[in-house]
């Protein structure tokens, strides 16, 4: 072949190699960018041309539906009645917005298969149900919503947890948003303002934000030194006013700067029950770094918390970084330094100590079920890990009730009902304090009794700022929730 045709002919084969990677990238890459666009059509019909299942509560309140169009009974528009007290869990469909919460991870139940795919038509013809599925929750809807109006207008959020059997009974982060504003006329710039916000109303504080633990965390310390054999309720700890740092001219201190006890010895209960910071911190240094950790991460620590919704890890130092710096080991003790938890970990370590140390897998989509009512599946209660033996975890359990009885935390006590608990008030620089209480009751309940784990967690002190404290602040919250569902 001489040089001419031979140079026609690289050059037509380049050119159906170009078309080639162009159409692949066009189908392959740049597809879906494309398919979801919300100036797509064909997007626009196919949300709007396709019923979805209805969501509702535990008790039957429906808190997500479809609604046909009464010009046209082919177009459907999702309608949230409950308004912002789901809007986390439950998410949105949008035009503009596309899908968040259940309503995009358990899209394919809640989408109907009427003439839309070839899945769909084959179901049909084989007999099956092509319109869509509904979703019955774990939520208690009397829970949900007291949980809402206690944080109010305070940025925060509320867990909590069935500790038996891991159904999540309430969910709520404040501020919240109204998904009935992101599917109707409007939504554009509903949408903006939204994403506009700096109050960040569409976090999902619960699952999607870590804080500083705070004193919650002690009960992890005091998990690690009772597994270790360190320690247990009754022995004797060293009482200074002020913990030297080891490496640093730095110290820890009590709330109040005073010793924990009389100043010469404490026992680990009564500085459980008192929430002392420098008994803790020299807790956590006699711990040593790996043992922490390790009850830590037994605790769930960063790992990803196997929800219906993408849970953010809580994190925890890894033990080297700890090892070398006995400074940070016992801030870390504490509830401070780099250790950041979710509120639906905080609920778990306190649905750990109420299961005799296991924790099961948290849900919150309790059954599936067709058009007409039959229940397609359920989901079945899982241990996801063990975080402690019984052993510890009872004695946790007492511990953790005193705090409620003559401790920090004597402001989420019941009438008639044993409440465990332990309260939390996390510095933050340059802000109010992080407040915390997470706590179950009742305590050693009966296998037919109710019982519920809580986490409440207040960014900056809420209302009141900067002398908020978790027994102040989130203790009341938590007995409140604590009656609504045991009454």
């Amino acid at each position: 072949m001489n040089g001419p045709l031979r140079r026609a002919a690289i050059f037509v084969v380049s050119l159906f190699a170009i078309l080639a990677m162009s159409a692949t990238y066009l189908q392959a890459v740049a597809g879906p960018g494309y398919r979801d666009d919300p100036r797509n059509p064909r997007l626009v019909q196919w949300r709007t041309g396709r019923e979805r299942g209805t969501i509702v509560t535990r008790d039957a309140l429906v808190v997500a539906l479809s609604d046909p169009d009464p010009v046209d009974p082919q177009v459907f528009r999702r309608t949230y009645p409950e308004g912002k007290t789901y809007s986390h869990i439950v998410g949105y469909t949008s035009v503009l917005f596309g899908t968040a919460g259940l309503e995009q991870v358990r899209g394919e139940d809640l989408v109907s298969d009427r003439g839309s795919t070839i899945s769909g038509v084959l179901n049909a013809v084989l007999g099956g149900d092509p319109r869509a599925r509904g979703l019955r929750l774990t939520l208690d809807a009397r829970l949900q919503e007291k949980a809402e109006e206690l944080l109010g207008q305070q940025r925060g959020a509320i867990v909590a947890v069935d500790p038996r059997t891991g159904e999540v009974l309430a969910a709520v982060s404040s501020p919240g948003f109204d998904p009935n504003g992101l599917v109707g006329p409007g939504a554009g710039p509903a949408g903006n303002e939204l994403a506009e916000d700096p109050a960040q109303p569409l976090l999902n504080r619960s699952i999607e934000d870590v804080y500083a633990p705070g004193s919650t965390f002690k009960i992890i310390t005091a998990a690690a030194a009772l597994e270790s054999g360190l320690a247990g309720p009754s022995t004797q700890l060293d009482d200074p006013v002020d913990l030297e740092l080891p490496g640093t001219a730095a110290t820890i201190t009590n709330s109040d700067g005073r010793a924990c006890g009389s100043g010469g010895s404490v026992t680990l209960e009564t500085a459980f029950v008192r929430s002392c910071n420098t008994i803790f911190g020299a807790l956590g240094m006699a711990v040593g770094a790996e043992d922490l950790v390790e009850t830590a991460e037994a605790f769930g620590y960063n790992e990803a918390v196997p929800f219906d919704l993408e849970v953010v890890p809580s994190r925890m130092p890894q033990a080297e970084e700890l090892v070398a710096d006995g400074a940070a080991l016992a801030q870390t003790a504490i509830g401070g330094r780099d250790v950041r938890s979710t509120p639906m970990q905080m609920a778990l370590t306190s649905a750990a100590v109420a299961n005799e140390g296991r924790i099961m897998v948290p849900f919150v989509v309790g059954d599936v079920f067709l058009s007409d009512g039959t229940v397609e599946s359920s989901t079945e209660p899982i241990i996801w890990r063990r975080a402690v033996s019984p052993a510890t975890a009872a004695v946790l359990a007492d511990l953790m009730e005193r705090v409620v009885i003559s401790g920090t935390g004597t402001r989420a006590a019941v009438p008639g009902v044993r409440v465990a608990g332990k309260t939390g008030t996390a510095r933050v620089t340059g802000a109010s304090p992080h407040v915390w209480f997470t706590g179950f009751a009742p305590v050693n309940a009966a296998p037919d009794e109710a019982q519920i784990a809580i986490a409440v967690l207040i960014e900056s002190g809420g209302d009141i700022g900067e002398s908020a404290t978790g027994g102040s602040v989130a203790a009341p919250i938590a007995a409140a929730l604590f009656e609504e569902y045991l009454r």
